[in-house]
């Protein structure tokens, strides 16, 4: 029993292992693939912390002025 489920996980292995190789033109291709979804990204974040940014300003300049009236 044992002889056989070892042969049937080789077989097992053996079939997977051709799934397992790489296209080098694939891989190059994903590669390309991954670095415009990771510069996407970090652009997006980018755009995001400027935002924030602005919007502290912005609540900033508020509370200044709030100050401002509450002085008067």
């Amino acid at each position: 029993m044992k002889y056989l489920i070892s042969i049937g996980a080789l077989l097992i292995a053996a079939s997977l292992l051709p799934a397992c190789s790489k296209d080098e033109k694939s891989s190059a291709e994903r590669d390309k693939e991954i670095q415009k979804a990771l510069q996407e990204g970090a652009q997006k974040e980018q755009k995001m912390y400027e935002g924030m940014q602005k919007g502290v300003e912005s609540v900033e300049k508020k509370m200044e002025g709030s100050k401002e009236e509450t002085k008067k």
